[in-house]
């Protein structure tokens, strides 16, 4: 089967298409034809190399955590899947080395749910790592409750365009962050939108005078230190951040996300409710994950990008 792999540390350059062998199923793993995957900036900064002191690294690297296919295999142990199930998962394993940039790929089966009826394997593809993201740090970490006001930071990319609408669908005011020119669109998703920039908490007063209820952050540095000023007198603490570990030092969570399967079926919950739409940046050829990679790099993607397995033409999508 062909893969996209890469053999030391690099950049986008550092991709390549190869014939690999089809990966094992275990006892409570399925098989999966793989229909589309999406980009996430972790999958180019592991293969930069950024998180070498955290994660085993075994050469040559599949990269990749998100899925949405068929089953075509399962192991002796499963019973919750058979073959001909279409299914999406954040197929995040312990080390980093067999992804899902393949034509097939073998999951444990804590990692899937069955893709919303909804949805395409496009749009389900783009769901896992970044809808479970703003799912686990909204429900699990901020504990939020309906009536509360929440600030989104970078509301209008892939974590954040979930954010918002999670946190509406859950009955809270939310404020997003965001460059000016996805300000209709953050409007759209349900948020009050407000630019970045000088005079952020002054803009972010106007519309919460006693301060927020939580935030979460999905950009870090400076904007990260500057918004516990927000946080209202009752909210001490209830600040995640998911881009900034130093988030800690101020009294917050620093947020990681891990598969789960009820957080999948949630989600496809929201989605099949109408709750929850996905907002698809780019297509591109799954063997054009290079090229994806780039525009990715540029993080100013306004929704996710999505390599597609059995798309022959490459083709864009207005942002």
């Amino acid at each position: 089967m062909k893969s996209v792999v890469y053999r030391s540390y690099g950049g986008p350059e550092v991709l390549e298409v190869c014939e690999v062998d089809e990966p094992k199923v275990g006892p409570d793993w399925v098989k999966i034809s793989v229909r589309a995957v999406s980009v996430n900036p972790i999958d180019w900064k592991l293969a930069a190399g950024f998180l070498d002191s955290m994660l085993d690294t075994y050469f040559p690297v599949t990269p990749g955590w998100d899925v949405s296919g068929i089953v075509e295999e399962v192991g002796p142990a499963v019973r919750n899947f058979v073959p001909g199930d279409e299914v999406y998962g954040y197929v995040r394993k312990d080390a980093v080395h067999g992804g899902t940039y393949a034509e097939k790929v073998a999951a444990p089966i804590r990692t899937l749910a069955l893709k919303p009826k909804n949805l395409d394997f496009d749009q389900a593809a783009a769901v896992p790592l970044a809808g479970l993201t703003a799912y686990q740090t909204l429900l699990e970490d901020l504990r939020i409750v309906a009536g509360e006001t929440v600030l989104v930071h970078a509301a209008a990319g892939g974590v954040g365009s979930f954010a918002v609408q999670i946190a509406v669908a859950h009955g809270l005011k939310v404020i997003g962050t965001a460059s000016e020119k996805n300000h209709d669109y953050l409007r759209g998703l349900g948020a009050v939108p407000v630019a970045y920039g000088e005079g952020l908490a002054e803009r972010v007063r106007e519309i919460a005078p006693d301060g927020v209820d939580a935030i979460l952050d999905l950009i870090g540095g400076e904007t990260l230190v500057s918004s516990v000023a927000l946080l209202s007198s009752r909210s001490a603490g209830r600040i995640v951040s998911v881009a900034d570990p130093s988030v800690k030092k101020l009294g917050g969570i620093y947020g990681d996300v891990h598969p789960d399967v009820a957080g999948l079926n949630a989600l496809t919950e929201l989605i099949e409710a109408g709750k929850l739409t996905v907002n698809i940046a780019a297509r591109y050829n799954l063997w054009d994950a290079a090229e994806a990679w780039r525009e990715s790099a540029k993080e100013h993607t306004r929704g996710k990008i999505v390599l597609s397995v059995d798309e022959v033409s490459q083709s864009r999508l207005s942002l």
